[in-house]
């Protein structure tokens, strides 16, 4: 058995095992998880176990997931994002639970006109960045524009830092984490706006020049380690941790694994597995 088939044979059994407690725990009335970071379709250097959108919806289901922001990881390498962020629109309207999140490069010639089409034409409540994959910086003029038009049409962003650590990434896509350092006068400039970072794996220096800044927002996908979740609540705020598991690159299972382990109290747990992300998207 392949190392990652044996990971996820034991992490669904454990999932099996704390999932009603974590239900339970979260109080009556809860209306189900929202995973802020999941992707649809596939991811051209490997085949995922869940990478067709039915498998995929069905695991979400079975771990109590009611609602799902969805990307795409074709926008992160097709020349056409107009046709990518549509794709995505279509597939997304076969399953109520999916919300699709589209792609705009704001490097690219002409992105307003996929802002306005995601945004207006197709109604999505938020966009991806991906500045390390797209090769562009933070402080690239038209970043700053698209920010303002975000906080002007109320649509949250979503800057992703990476997608796959840097000691495994194919040798066609090897970039570092997207440059953060940035943000924060970008994020001053623009207060408006609301950001969320996916897959950003949490130092405490990182998390010291980020953790003032009342628009951003952090998910748990790589807060790793049994006091992963904790530890990024403590060095933000229990009202700026998003639920987000990037599945189906990650194992589902695993970041639901490490909420539990967190011990979360019953506000806390709340906010985490929902309440913040319709914060940030009100």
């Amino acid at each position: 058995m392949k190392r990652r088939q044996l990971l996820h044979t034991a992490t669904a059994g454990s999932a099996a095992m704390f999932l009603p407690a974590v239900i339970a725990k979260a109080g009556e009335g809860f209306e189900g998880i929202l995973d802020s970071n999941v992707s649809l379709f596939r991811w051209p250097f490997r085949r995922l176990p869940l990478d067709e959108t039915s498998l995929l919806v069905e695991k979400l289901r079975s771990l109590h997931v009611t609602t799902a922001w969805a990307g795409s990881f074709e926008c992160c390498f097709h020349r056409d994002l107009g046709e990518a962020n549509a794709r995505l629109h279509r597939e997304c309207d076969t399953y109520p639970e999916l919300i699709p999140v589209g792609t705009v490069d704001p490097s690219r010639r002409g992105w307003e006109r996929d802002f306005d089409a995601c945004v207006s034409g197709l109604q999505m409540p938020g966009l991806r960045l991906f500045p390390n994959l797209h090769q562009y910086s933070l402080d690239h003029p038209a970043v700053k524009r698209l920010f303002l038009r975000a906080a002007e049409s109320g649509t949250f962003l979503q800057v992703v830092v990476t997608l796959e650590d840097s000691r495994t990434q194919p040798e066609q896509i090897a970039a570092p984490d997207a440059d953060l350092r940035k943000l924060p006068d970008l994020m001053r400039a623009v207060p408006d706006v609301r950001i969320q970072l996916l897959n950003l794996r949490p130092g405490v220096s990182q998390l010291a020049a980020l953790k003032d800044l009342p628009g951003l927002f952090f998910d748990t996908a790589r807060a790793d380690s049994v006091d992963g979740v904790a530890s990024l609540l403590a060095g933000t705020s229990p009202e700026r941790v998003v639920y987000g598991s990037h599945s189906p690159f990650l194992i589902p299972e695993a970041a639901l694994i490490r909420v539990h382990e967190s011990n979360l109290g019953f506000d806390t747990l709340r906010s985490v597995l929902r309440e913040n992300s319709e914060r940030m998207n009100p």
